[in-house]
């Protein structure tokens, strides 16, 4: 058996970035981002098939999705920061090692060590409760490693990209506006979304070949509701007519901005870059990350570059 590394801050200063961007872990993170982005492209929710496996890692959501049903926000004066979700993510933090025993395998169990801690991470911070892309990015490595761990498996990526990646944006969605968390280092309304950013690259995948729905459309509200349920983009979106109010272009200017390109594999590749130019080319999100042997910081063989 394996002894696995549990994951540990190796960003410290900005001076560190360089290792992160030169690393193993960088190129197997954007390498598996990108697979989920082509395996998702132009397919929408309600055509994916779903397996056991995939049906228990959404079960594992579903199941905290009603633990915030149980731990109900505390009366409270000031607006933001709701006291009860330090309560919520200690139960996470305690029972996380159990939940993720009912769903892995015996054979796989010596893993969760490791993966339990992007599992945890991935919720937000429970001393700022706050919630930033650098917690979403803890998910997306959660994710990875179920599949490096070969739980999840090749033909299981899309269901992974909508389906699991949906769910989970249900969930923290709900802890966003129950617990009113902050914005981790928003950059308000030049940023995509106060919280969010991956949802926007997949879910625009699986509108590219779209003829029905082109870009300019998703500002439209009476669209987003129609179609919100099968593709994540607008979902997102949706989200944000619940939350904002006023002119789209105001509250929202990046997303108007891109409402303006005149295709979804133009915007696909656009966010792509911006991703990897605003969020991990960044020391404010990365110093966040952990590093383990699931997803080494070691440096990448300049072959594979």
């Amino acid at each position: 058996m394996e002894v696995l590394t549990a994951p540990r801050k190796e960003i410290f200063n900005p001076d560190d970035m360089s290792k992160w961007l030169k690393s193993e872990a960088y190129q197997e993170y954007m390498g598996f981002i990108l697979a989920i982005n082509e395996a998702v492209q132009g397919k929408k929710a309600s055509s994916i098939q779903l397996n056991d496996r995939i049906v228990k890692v959404v079960g594992l959501l579903d199941c905290l999705d009603r633990w915030i049903d149980e731990i109900p926000p505390t009366e409270q004066p000031q607006r933001f920061g709701n006291k009860s979700f330090r309560v919520w993510s200690q139960k996470l933090k305690d029972e996380s090692s159990n939940i993720l025993k009912d769903i892995l395998p015996g054979e796989l169990h010596y893993t969760i060590p490791e993966i339990e801690v992007y599992l945890t991470e991935s919720v937000g911070n429970s001393t700022r409760i706050d919630y930033g892309s650098g917690h979403e990015m803890s998910f997306v490595i959660f994710l990875y490693c179920l599949f490096k761990i070969g739980f999840l498996t090749l033909g299981d990526q899309a269901a992974a990209g909508i389906v699991v990646f949906d769910r989970y944006m249900s969930l923290v969605r709900k802890l966003q506006l129950i617990y009113r968390m902050e914005p981790a280092g928003s950059h308000g309304v030049w940023s995509l979304d106060d919280y969010q950013f991956v949802p926007f690259i997949w879910g625009s995948s699986q509108l590219i070949e779209n003829q029905r729905l082109p870009p300019k459309s998703f500002p439209n509200q009476d669209i987003v509701e129609c179609f919100a349920k099968d593709y994540m983009f607008l979902g997102c979106i949706k989200f944000i007519f619940k939350v904002k109010n006023g002119p789209f272009a105001e509250h929202s200017n990046q997303l108007w901005n891109i409402s303006g390109v005149a295709t979804w594999s133009k915007v696909n590749s656009g966010l792509i870059k911006m991703y990897k130019a605003e969020v991990l080319a960044k020391h404010p999100v990365m110093q966040h990350v952990l590093f383990g042997s699931l997803l080494p910081i070691t440096e990448a063989n300049p072959q594979k570059q």
